[in-house]
């Protein structure tokens, strides 16, 4: 099985000397790694290692990976056939370790071929991979009134939908859409969350400021035509677009 004991967090410090410049600074780094331990019979290794990307499919993204060889005891076209696997994986290693010394003996070029051998490493626990979740759905928030002039709704984890106008001197925020059946006559502040594609809808357009993700405009800067009519306004770019549905 491939559980958390298979994955160990793994610390390699790394140092340089230099010696012409007495001025020159050294230091130690070191950095935290996963090791992979692949174990016979390999493809039932790599199943196991499937399952985990199914049930965590970002746990390896940008992290860095170490193959540990000391248990599988490959030889030089299975190991081959193994990082060819793993690069199918998008796990791009940043080294290897466990060498035996029938390792130590493989050919220069095999060698050259793969990430460089690293030593002196030490384990740093175990590492349990966690289950990836969906992210909390959001939720509506449903005003079944007007909105009237010197309110202020506020809901930043999803949309809001009003049934009936927004007042000028009103004001509705949300986490991500705003949708108005009615007049929108006051501020509608949509996107706060900056997750997915965030826009207003109003029945009749008469708003006296509207925004999305931090872009703005105001009522001097949309077009008349646009004025007293139902319309979608959404972000294009670093500007804010008006588009009328009659």
């Amino acid at each position: 099985m491939l559980t958390s004991d298979r994955f160990r967090l793994y610390v390699s410090s790394v140092t340089s000397e230099v010696k012409t410049r007495p001025f020159f600074r050294v230091r130690g780094r070191s950095f935290i790694a996963v090791v992979l331990v692949p174990e016979q019979p390999v493809d039932d290794w790599l199943g196991e290692l499937d399952a985990q990307i199914e049930r965590s499919p970002s746990f390896f993204d940008r992290r860095p990976v170490v193959v540990d060889l000391s248990v599988a005891g490959l030889q030089e076209p299975g190991l081959m056939a193994l990082f060819s696997e793993l690069e199918a994986r998008n796990i791009r290693p940043i080294g290897i370790e466990g060498l035996d010394e029938a390792g130590e003996e493989w050919s220069d070029n095999l060698l050259a071929s793969l990430p460089p051998v690293i030593r002196g490493s030490r384990a740093a626990g175990d590492l349990d991979i966690p289950e990836e979740t969906r992210p909390e759905e959001m939720m509506a928030l449903v005003v079944e009134r007007p909105v009237r002039s010197g309110q202020s709704v506020v809901h930043d984890k999803g949309d809001v939908i009003v049934i009936g106008s927004v007042a000028s001197g009103a004001e509705v925020v949300a986490g991500g859409s705003i949708h108005v059946y009615g007049t929108l006559r006051g501020r509608a502040i949509a996107g706060l969350m900056e997750d997915g594609t965030p826009r207003i809808f109003c029945s009749k357009l008469e708003a006296e400021l509207v925004a999305i993700e931090g872009v703005w405009k105001t009522a001097d800067d949309m077009e008349p035509s646009l004025r007293g009519r139902p319309v979608q306004i959404m972000r294009d770019g670093e500007t804010i677009k008006i588009v009328a549905f009659d």
